[in-house]
């Protein structure tokens, strides 16, 4: 029997050289937007205190100590890169170059943001992003790792669900302490200067479980065991447990009240029994669902009520506007997607330049649920299609992940997983342009918090260590 070559072997002969090539771009882009910073607010002072002249000087040019964390996220993703070599050589090279840009953008705007917030200035929401994105990378490490036999994750399916469980008894417990239970709460447990979100580590509980369920129990689901009306439904024996799971997974709308994370779950559990029955009827039944839930949590929660007037504001007739809508635009849930809206429009289609909009200042909580908002500005039209893009390239890869995959579970957890990152990104970026109702969920990478930016590294190191499982049992070497 011939002797399989060493890991290393196979590094040192299949070298990640488009990884290597892709990686330059956001190297060069952090750079570029570290030296444009500085002179954006310099340019910013010089109009403010109504200097005519504005004379250039490299002494408000970046020094060494300024370019630190810059190129200490650049010497990190380096590392990784190498150890990417190292050890897998086979996991996809166009997952990590693009989430290094999508991180190193995160890190810009929070250190950009951080100054000019308008709900509390933080000088040093840059460099906390920045301490997140590292332990998000030491995290993605440790997932390469730990999950070198992925089956344990589809055994202990169970043990999976009864974590959620307890993760959504401790967020309800921590909501119920609010004493206005008609406004949203934010699902954030602190531990001293730290504070954690559950919801980011139950939305992939939900699709581990989901993926190990739905691969176990997949022929009976897609065949159908009773009709209700039009629909073909699974028995409920094996339709029950996936109901329950998302029954206590959307007690959290209930609990912390919260309209964002409702269409987060609830978008998993869709995308999920589509993908894992194939049944159309399956998830229009689901949506119809939706909209009969959706008109409940309508009726019971005025601030539900007030996302939905904001969606209906008339930015174009604004002289229209009565007394109710001014004060509701001013001082009520309209203001963030008024002030978003108009950030959008005044940078065009070139954007303004990075440091020169007014969006961080002037459109509340900027730095994670309207970060949209500020890109727009200061990228313009053409800079929210280039990031709409790389979403769309992440997601691509992640699908392609899943499509190459051989095993039913591995499938499913690769496009659930994938999944996350695409409903987030519709339903947080349909709500800055008042295409839906503006929610509280991040932006992945970009968007500033800790909990967030790991929880998207673990998915990543899922899916790349998917990947490369997938290419050593193509090539005989697993």
């Amino acid at each position: 029997m011939a002797k399989q070559p060493a890991t290393s072997e196979i590094g040192r002969r299949h070298y990640r050289w488009k990884e290597l090539g892709l990686l330059i771009v956001p190297f060069l882009i952090l750079l570029l937007e570290m030296f444009q910073l500085p002179l954006a607010q310099y340019y910013k002072a010089s109009i403010d205190t109504n200097s005519q002249l504005i004379p250039f000087s490299t002494s408000i040019l970046p020094n060494v100590h300024d370019l630190v964390p810059i190129l200490g996220l650049i010497a990190a993703i380096v590392v990784v890169h190498i150890l990417l070599n190292i050890f897998f050589p086979k996991a996809d090279q166009m997952l990590f170059p693009i989430v290094a840009l999508l991180s190193g953008l995160g890190v810009l705007m929070a250190l950009r943001n951080g100054p000019d917030a308008s709900t509390g200035s933080d000088p040093n929401l840059g460099s906390k992003q920045l301490l997140w994105v590292l332990i998000g990378l030491v995290a993605f490490l440790v997932t390469l790792f730990a999950l070198r036999h992925m089956d344990w994750l589809r055994r202990y399916k169970y043990t999976w669900a009864v974590l959620g469980l307890v993760l959504v008894g401790i967020t309800l417990g921590n909501a119920l302490r609010v004493k206005n239970l008609d406004s949203p709460t934010h699902d954030q447990l602190n531990f001293g200067p730290f504070a954690l979100q559950p919801s980011e580590l139950l939305k992939i509980i939900i699709v581990i479980f989901f993926a190990a369920y739905l691969s176990e129990n997949r022929d009976v689901i897609a065949e159908g065991g009773f009709r209700l009306g039009p629909l073909t439904l699974p028995p409920m024996r094996q339709l029950g447990p996936l109901l329950l799971m998302l029954g206590i997974s959307l007690a959290l709308f209930l609990g912390v009240r919260e309209l964002g994370l409702a269409l987060l779950i609830y978008g998993i559990f869709l995308s999920m029994l589509y993908l894992g029955s194939g049944k159309l009827s399956y998830a229009l039944g689901g949506l119809a669902i939706f909209f009969l839930l959706g008109f409940v949590g309508y009726t019971l929660f005025s601030y539900v009520r007030s996302r939905f007037a904001a969606v209906g504001l008339n930015m174009v007739n604004w002289q229209a506007w009565d007394a109710n809508v001014i004060d509701f635009a001013r001082n009520g849930a309209g203001l963030q997607v008024a002030q978003g809206l108009i950030a959008i429009s005044s940078g065009g289609i070139l954007g303004t330049g990075f440091g020169l909009g007014h969006a961080s200042a002037l459109v509340p909580v900027a730095q994670s649920d309207m970060v949209v908002s500020v890109l727009g500005e200061e990228f313009g039209l053409a800079g929210l299609f280039a990031l709409i893009g790389f979403y769309l390239v992440l997601i691509y890869r992640g699908f392609r992940i899943a499509i190459e995959a051989r095993d039913p579970f591995y499938q499913l957890l690769a496009a659930g997983l994938t999944s996350i990152f695409g409903i987030q990104t519709l339903v947080i970026s349909a709500g800055n342009l008042k295409l839906l109702p503006l929610t509280g969920i991040p932006l992945p990478f970009l968007s500033y918090g800790g909990s967030s930016v790991i929880a998207n590294f673990l998915i990543i190191g899922i899916l790349m260590r998917i990947s490369h499982n997938t290419a050593l049992e193509r090539e005989g070497l697993a």
